[in-house]
């Protein structure tokens, strides 16, 4: 049997940015507690272990007490929570991924000359719902090339296209494409998909047609990670999304004679290493 990872399986910069800076605010924090809106990333596990650290996970502003330090989730949070968050005599330290402050700050200068924000995303994902609290004229959420077509748009009127960081760049690109060519809107498209997203995509993809099975390593609560599965189903390889290595049915696996493995961009190396290992030990 031959195991074989994708390159850039794991963390990417936007979360170890982040997990960085959290772990320079336990580690000053001298059994103070340390706050954060909302989970930093979405892995269960990471949770966990910042979790026996102290470390606090907020929902909402006002459960975090005068004078605590708080930090702003990887996915960075909406206009209205900020507002709130900057209002109240705690310490932000905002750890929120570049590549997601770029989308925010693209929308809000777009939308500023009345362009209404037509968002790619999911709608429970606290990515999306910054990023659309940046719209100041208005927006429409789509999941699916299908629900956009469904709603109709105004002759006339203009709109903004953007995406959250994490979904698929065919799928925008296909929309976007079909959107530049409806002559009775004026449409600007933005750029917003993260690079490693797309990177990580094009090698799942790739992978999957070398190999007999893939495993994709990382939280059930990720998107980035959800739709690595996806990529790699759509290919038609057998594949199995796990957030740990418990839950492979290792038997099953004997009969393949290439099995890919790769991780979400939330997904720490040691659980990435804790399947490699397992699988060559079979």
């Amino acid at each position: 049997m031959e195991i074989i990872l994708a390159e850039t399986a794991g963390f990417c910069m936007g979360v170890d940015l982040a997990l960085r800076r959290l772990d320079k605010l336990v580690a000053a924090a001298e059994g103070r507690p340390i706050y954060i809106l909302g989970p930093i990333i979405h892995n269960p596990q990471v949770l966990k272990w910042y979790g026996d650290q102290g470390v606090i996970i907020a929902k909402e502003p006002e459960d975090v007490p005068s004078g605590a330090c708080v930090v702003i989730r990887a996915h960075g949070i909406t206009r209205e929570v900020e507002e709130a968050l900057r209002s109240r005599d705690v310490v932000i330290k905002d750890a929120t991924c570049p590549r997601v402050k770029k989308a925010q700050l693209l929308i809000r200068r777009h939308t500023a000359e009345g362009r209404e924000l037509l968002l790619y995303g999911e709608a429970d994902h606290p990515e999306v719902r910054g990023l659309v609290s940046y719209a100041e004229h208005g927006h429409f959420l789509f999941d699916s090339e299908e629900e956009l077509d469904s709603y109709p748009l105004v002759k006339g009127k203009s709109y903004v296209l953007a995406a959250q960081t994490t979904q698929d760049r065919v799928i925008f690109d296909a929309i976007a494409e079909k959107l530049e060519k409806n002559k009775n809107i004026d449409v600007k498209v933005l750029q917003t998909i993260c690079d490693a997203t797309k990177l990580r995509q094009k090698e799942a993809n790739k992978l999957a047609t070398e190999v007999d099975f893939m495993v994709v390593v990382g939280g059930y609560n990720s998107g980035n990670t959800r739709r690595l599965a996806q990529v790699v189903t759509d290919q038609g390889t057998p594949c199995k999304h796990v957030e740990t290595v418990g839950e492979l049915d290792l038997d099953s696996l004997r009969g393949f004679s290439r099995i890919g493995v790769t991780a979400g961009a939330s997904t720490p190396h040691h659980l990435i290493q804790e399947v490699l290992d397992t699988l060559n030990d079979l």
